[in-house]
């Protein structure tokens, strides 16, 4: 998906679609174990884990559990007293772990739920929350060679921050006593997200296919997205390769005033996958790459392996 910069919304397939479009679970042969690790903005320190699992539980139904982890490296504790920090340091953590469930409703007619815990903290104040994605595909065409798709993400209840970091020791001068006194924190949104998307694939007998994709994000917090993606696969007997390329464009992003963007991605993404074919149901394992060209920092980087068991 990030090869493809995330334009697969009617596309992605497997434990990955957990992700992009949750219908795509459906897809899932039997079943499917996946782990990504992601260096995103290469430089800044900030790496991703992503782990997932998938299994088929009857002819039409398929359920995921999913895993993320975003760890920002160690950062110096500050203090007014101390700001030159050199007393320690703390890790800030953003953790997500989601529930899902897909099922076919016809040939045709694809659906799935997610919901997903939502935790963020440092080392004196947290939030956490929950959040829900619903997702459709409709698959047509003599060869299912359109597929259209459409998914609502992470809508939930409000989050609020809170923890010893928003408390602070004052002393009563006039009777020296001391008391704490707690800020008031305000609840805050999760940035909700409606995308709709379309593919058509292009057939080259047996072993060729070119799959165009398109999709649109509309964003609650941020600028909406236009993407646009192509996955060529080529097929042999114990193998498989295919090499993905994608754009991704919002208002402003080429925009040069002030010689600042209006997002860290410039817009180009790429990718590639390999996957080896093995025993007589076609199990598969694979790696994936895929990299989103960034201004600043050098880029993000994705690389996960897939064991697909049919």
């Amino acid at each position: 998906s990030a090869s493809l910069g995330d334009a697969g919304v009617a596309t992605t397939t497997g434990i990955e679609a957990s992700f992009i479009n949750v219908a795509g679970l459906a897809f899932t042969p039997k079943t499917e174990i996946s782990f990504v690790r992601s260096s995103w903005l290469a430089g800044s320190g900030i790496n991703l884990n992503s782990l997932g699992l998938a299994q088929r539980i009857g002819e039409t139904s398929v359920i995921g559990l999913t895993f993320m982890s975003m760890g920002f490296g160690d950062i110096q504790i500050t203090t007014e007293d101390l700001p030159e920090g050199n007393i320690g340091t703390f890790s800030p953590r953003y953790m997500v772990i989601g529930l899902s469930f897909a099922k076919e409703f016809s040939n045709s007619i694809y659906g799935g739920l997610a919901v997903k815990a939502v935790n963020e903290s440092i080392t004196n104040a947290k939030a956490g929350g929950i959040a829900f994605d619903a997702g459709i595909r409709y698959v047509t065409g003599e060869n299912d060679q359109i597929k259209m798709g459409i998914t609502l993400k992470n809508v939930g209840p409000p989050m609020v921050y809170e923890g010893d970091g928003f408390s602070v020791l004052s002393q009563i001068v006039a009777t020296g006593s001391q008391l704490t006194l707690e800020q008031r924190t305000a609840k805050f949104e999760m940035p909700s997200q409606l995308n709709i998307g379309a593919s058509y694939d292009f057939k080259f007998g047996e072993t060729q296919k070119l799959t165009l994709a398109g999709s649109y994000g509309s964003n609650s917090f941020s600028k909406d997205q236009w993407r646009i993606g192509v996955d060529y696969g080529y097929t042999l007997k114990k193998a498989s390769f295919n090499a993905r390329a994608g754009y991704v464009y919002e208002k402003g992003l080429l925009s040069k005033e002030l010689g600042i963007s209006s997002n860290a991605f410039n817009g180009p993404t790429a990718g590639i996958s390999v996957d080896w074919i093995t025993g007589e149901k076609g199990n598969r394992i694979a790696l994936d790459y895929g990299y989103r060209f960034t201004n600043p920092f050098n880029g993000t980087h994705n690389i996960g392996i897939r064991i697909e068991i049919k």
